[in-house]
C-alpha cells in the first residue's frame, strides 16, 4: 500500500507541480511499463499496460488468440485452457489474462521514471508551446538575465525569450534583473522548445503601449488606423474615433499629457505625433505633415502622389530632420510626397509660362521672316472666307440633251 500511496502521490504532485494533464503522466506510467516487459520477454508476447485508478498501480496483461490447436504457444491458447479463464470465449476470440508485473517491479521503475520525466518535459514544451502561440502580438513583462551575442535573453517567467540585437531599439541598454517589455512576434517548436522572439522595434510595440494605457482603444471606441516608427527617435500613430463625443487625439494624450508621456518614457525619448485619420486622403496627409501647416495640395490619384505646398517658413518643419517628417508621413498615408515652399512653386510656376510664352515669340518671329520673304503678288491677293471662296466658283456649264 506505501508503494501504491507513493506512486498516487508522485502522479497527483507532477499533474500540479508542472501543470501537465493528468493522462499524459499516466499514459507515459503505462508505456514505461510496457517497454520494461516488452524488454524482458523480447517482444514476443502481446501486451497491454493500463494504470488502475482504483488501485494506484500499473497492471500488465498478455493477449492471446483462442485456436483449437496452438501454434505459437506465445501468442495462442487452445479453446479448453482458454475456457478455465473465461467460460464463454470461442475460437477466434482475443483473450487478455493478467500478469505477475513483480518480476520487473524494479525494472520498470526505472524506466518509468525516466519515460516521465521525458514526458513531463515534453508536454511542459508543448503547454508553454500553445500559451505563447496564443499570445502572439501581445506585449508581455520579463526580467532581463543575460547578453548572447548582441541578443537579449528575457526570463518571462516559466519561458525564456530571446530579443534578437536586430530588434533592440537604438541607444536602449539593459542590465541584469532590469524589467523590460516587449512584443512577442514569433514562437518556434525547436529540438530544445519553443523559442519566443521578442522585438522592441515592431511598429506594433507603440499601438500595444497606447492599447495599454488608453481605455478608449482597448474598449474599441478609439481605434489605431496605422502606426510607422523610427525607432528611437520618432513616430506616428494615426486614430479614429468611432464616437463623436470622443476626440480621439485627446483619449491618446490624456489629462495633461499623462498617457502619452508615458509611453515616450517607455520608450526611452521616443517623439510621437497622434495624428487624427481621415478617409479624405488630402487632409490624412495634411494631418500626417503636422507640426506643419500645408497651404496647398495637388493630387495624382493614378500614381498616388501628391505635391504639398507650404509656406516658406514652413518648409524645413514639413520635411523634418534629414526628412524624417516627410518619409514618416509618406509612409503612413501610403502615398508619395513632394513638399514644395509657395516661393519655390510661384518660381516654378513663372518659369512655365516664362518657357510658353518664349514659344510663342519664336513662332511669331519664324511667321514674320516667312511673310517678309514672300512675293509681292502673293501678299496683295485679299483674304477670302470659305464662304465667299464657295461662291466664287464658276457654275459648271449645263450637259446638252441628245436630240
Amino acid at each position: 500500500m506505501e508503494t501504491t500511496f507513493n506512486l498516487k502521490n508522485t502522479i497527483d504532485s507532477i499533474v500540479k507541480e508542472k501543470g501537465i494533464d493528468k493522462q499524459v503522466v499516466l499514459e507515459a506510467l503505462e508505456q514505461a511499463v510496457l517497454s520494461a516487459a516488452n524488454k524482458k520477454y523480447r517482444n514476443t508476447r502481446d501486451l497491454e499496460a493500463h494504470f488502475n485508478e482504483e488501485v494506484g498501480e500499473v497492471e500488465l496483461f498478455e493477449f492471446v488468440t483462442v485456436v483449437e490447436e496452438v501454434t505459437d504457444s506465445y501468442k495462442e491458447i487452445d479453446l479448453e485452457e482458454a475456457r478455465e479463464v473465461d467460460p464463454d470465449v470461442e475460437i477466434g476470440d482475443s483473450l487478455g489474462m493478467k500478469m505477475d508485473a513483480s518480476d520487473f517491479t524494479r525494472i520498470a521503475a526505472q524506466t518509468a521514471k525516466q519515460v516521465i520525466i521525458q514526458k513531463v518535459r515534453e508536454a511542459e514544451r508543448e503547454t508553454i508551446y500553445n500559451e505563447f502561440i496564443s499570445r502572439k502580438g501581445e506585449l508581455i513583462n520579463g526580467i532581463v538575465r543575460r547578453y548572447e551575442k548582441g541578443d537579449l535573453i528575457v526570463d518571462l517567467g516559466r519561458a525564456e525569450a530571446i530579443l534578437p540585437h536586430t530588434e533592440q531599439a537604438p541607444r536602449e541598454v539593459y542590465r541584469q534583473g532590469d524589467r523590460i517589455k516587449a512584443l512577442i512576434t514569433k514562437i518556434e517548436m525547436t529540438g530544445k522548445g519553443p523559442q519566443i522572439i521578442l522585438s522592441r522595434t515592431n511598429p506594433l510595440v507603440l499601438a500595444a503601449l497606447f492599447e495599454a494605457e488608453v481605455p478608449e482603444i482597448a474598449e474599441g471606441v478609439v481605434e489605431i488606423k496605422g502606426v510607422v516608427r523610427e525607432t528611437g527617435s520618432r513616430s506616428k500613430i494615426a486614430v479614429y474615433s468611432h464616437d463623436n463625443n470622443v476626440d480621439p487625439v485627446g483619449a491618446c494624450v490624456g489629462m495633461r499629457g499623462a498617457r502619452v508621456q508615458n509611453v515616450v518614457s517607455e520608450l526611452r525619448g521616443e517623439k510621437i505625433d497622434i495624428i487624427p485619420w481621415s478617409d479624405d486622403i488630402a487632409r490624412f496627409a495634411c494631418n500626417a505633415l503636422a507640426p506643419a501647416v500645408v497651404s496647398k495640395i495637388y493630387i495624382v490619384e493614378e500614381s498616388k502622389a501628391m505635391e504639398i505646398i507650404v509656406a516658406d517658413d514652413q518648409l524645413s518643419l514639413a520635411i523634418g530632420k534629414r526628412g524624417q517628417n516627410v518619409r514618416l508621413a509618406a509612409r503612413l498615408t501610403g502615398w508619395k510626397i513632394d513638399i514644395k515652399s509657395e516661393t519655390r512653386a510661384a518660381e516654378a510656376e513663372m518659369l512655365e509660362h516664362a518657357s510658353f510664352d518664349g514659344s510663342i515669340d519664336e513662332i511669331q518671329e519664324e511667321l514674320d521672316a516667312a511673310l517678309d520673304s514672300a512675293p509681292a503678288e502673293i501678299l496683295d491677293q485679299p483674304v477670302v472666307l470659305a464662304e465667299e471662296a464657295t461662291e466664287a466658283l464658276p457654275e459648271e456649264p449645263a450637259e446638252e440633251s441628245e436630240e
